[in-house]
């Protein structure tokens, strides 16, 4: 049933209602095919046919018997029509406020008040009251029509019980578990949990408010722990170990260029300092802090910053491994075995097992006839080399400082500007500049001396070096009185006096000096030098000026 009263035909809606027009009463007469008697009699509407209008179309009354008349109870001007059997309305028309709300009093309604209303019974019957829903509180604002209604939602007995309003998480609801707690036959089912529920979803309220006590104490900590590190951070003390050290020995190389922060970073590294905050505050505290230099520092690990600011400033920390220039890799072999307290040719044996391990260049391994591939790349400089190190890493270091001084100097790029097949050749020569000078200053007229001498077609020395250090490298020694007879006598491709152009590799490890020597030889026309003190050089251009002052050097030997 409805307020409106029965049966399938609508009473018209008012003209003045803001959805005339819509589809409203109308629509819904249209559908449902059928006109609404108004007249005293009671009669019965038989079904009408299904109109066009829904489907989209205008009802145009010809397939209802309306000779063309539309049913609509409302012609162009929205004009209610009545007919003979119709009440006709009173003069009085309702009054309406801005809002479509009626107000003051209101005009006999022929609708609500008619004894005979048909629609107060159902399919058309009479005899009913139809309630006047504008004189009760429901009429404010008055009820959608039936085709806009919302269908009221369906209600149930049943009680969701004391629990009503809980969360399902308190309530222990949703757990698949329950259903084992259904006996069969319990027409309650899941929902009925007020009996035997009670005590198990107090047990699971209490256990999630334990969860979530323990979840906010660790956030809580979680906050109070990051916070007292921001705290440390910015307005502590830096980290920093107490003492002079626990007495382990480490090398630290501290690269050049590298300024407070730096230096720290490697000492941290290496275990030495704790922060590098704290050695940053010992240097600027140390009125010598700022002398700290780049090179190899010999250090203990967990030392406080202030004793490690204070050690390397001190020549103790720089008690390294000191490679000199021109020394031969016989020789530094030696002085490894020797400092980290190992056997005898222990690193010589790693160096010609592992050669290739040791990170040499692309461009200076696979030469033929080499005496030692590693020879050249054990840089001259200080290394911190102690007990306990392995052979190998202390290698890989010179060999590391060697290929990067190379690179530094663009050894690749400048051979071949110098008439070298490749810049293996060009190590070559700076080590024999190396060799053979006295001193800084002799190196460019050395590295001239060699050029000319390697130029094809020369009429000097047609292509032979003839250096004396080449013959003494192949033989391992250092003498400087050699017969021409034994030098030219000596079958080897590192003896210059019996094969032409270069040795096949180095024969010592230059300096830095050497090799700008290397790179940038003077242009005087030099093919010939002599020593005369063993500490600087004399050169000329002709051979018979060179003879000259070896008869003076002789003279010298005999007085």
């Amino acid at each position: 049933m409805t307020e409106y009263g029965r049966g399938q035909g609508s009473e018209p809606w008012r003209p003045d209602d803001p959805l005339y027009g819509e589809g409203g009463w109308d629509e819904q007469r249209t559908q449902q095919g059928q006109q609404s008697p108004y007249g005293g009699q009671p009669q019965h509407y038989p079904q009408q046919p299904q109109t066009h209008q829904q489907h989209g179309e205008w009802d145009t009354g010809e397939q209802h018997g309306y000779g063309g008349q539309q049913p609509s109870q409302y012609d162009q001007q929205s004009q209610p029509r009545y007919d003979q059997q119709q009440y006709a309305p009173q003069q009085q028309q309702p009054q309406y406020d801005q809002n479509g709300w009626p107000t003051g009093s209101y005009p006999q309604d022929p609708y609500a008040a008619d004894p005979a209303d048909p629609y107060t019974q159902q399919a058309g019957t009479y005899g009913g009251e139809q309630p006047d829903h504008y004189g009760t509180p429901d009429a404010y604002p008055p009820p959608e029509p039936p085709g806009r209604r919302a269908e009221p939602e369906p209600r149930t007995d049943w009680d969701p019980g004391p629990d009503q309003g809980e969360h399902a998480f308190f309530a222990g609801g949703g757990d698949d578990g329950d259903a084992a707690d259904d006996e069969p036959g319990d027409r309650s089912g899941r929902g009925d949990r007020r009996g035997r529920g009670g005590k198990e979803r107090k047990r699971r309220s209490g256990l999630a408010c334990l969860v979530v006590v323990v979840v906010l104490g660790g956030g809580l900590a979680g906050v109070s722990y990051f916070g007292y590190q921001f705290y440390q951070d910015s307005f502590g003390s830096a980290p920093d170990f107490a003492g002079a050290g626990n007495g382990e020995q480490v090398t630290v190389v501290i690269p050049k260029g590298s300024g407070g922060y730096a230096i720290g970073q490697e000492l941290k590294k290496m275990g030495v300092v704790k922060s590098v905050d704290a050695f940053v505050a010992a240097q600027a505290a140390n009125p010598q802090g700022k002398n700290i230099q780049d090179g190899v520092y010999t250090l203990e690990k967990e030392m406080s910053a202030a004793s490690a600011v204070e050690l390397m400033l001190s020549p103790k920390s720089r008690d390294n491994l000191i490679i000199a220039e021109g020394k031969r890799n016989a020789d530094i072999y030696k002085l490894i075995d020797k400092r980290l307290e190992v056997e005898d040719g222990t690193t010589a044996k790693v160096a010609k097992e592992d050669w290739e391990k040791l990170g040499l260049p692309d461009w200076a391994q696979d030469h033929k006839n080499v005496q030692d591939p590693l020879e050249g790349f054990l840089f001259p400089s200080s290394y911190g080399v102690s007990k306990g190190q392995k052979p190998e890493d202390v290698l890989k270091r010179m060999v590391a400082q060697a290929t990067e001084t190379y690179e530094k100097l663009g050894v690749e790029q400048e051979a071949e500007k110098l008439g070298l097949e490749n810049p293996w050749q060009l190590v070559t020569v700076a080590s024999l500049v190396q060799a053979e000078g006295r001193s800084h200053s002799d190196f460019r007229k050395m590295a001239e001396v060699i050029y000319n001498r390697l130029e094809p077609g020369n009429t000097e020395t047609n292509g032979m070096l003839e250096f004396d250090s080449t013959y003494n490298y192949i033989k391992n020694q250092s003498k400087i009185d050699l017969t021409i007879a034994e030098l030219r006598n000596y079958n080897n491709p590192y003896n210059t006096y019996f094969y032409k152009g270069l040795p096949p590799g180095p024969i010592s490890n230059p300096g830095e000096d050497a090799l700008k020597g290397a790179l940038d030889p003077t242009g005087d026309g030099w093919y010939y030098f002599i020593s005369m003190d063993g500490k600087t050089s004399k050169f000329t251009e002709t051979y018979a000026e060179h003879e000259k002052l070896v008869e003076q050097w002789e003279a010298s030997k005999r007085n």
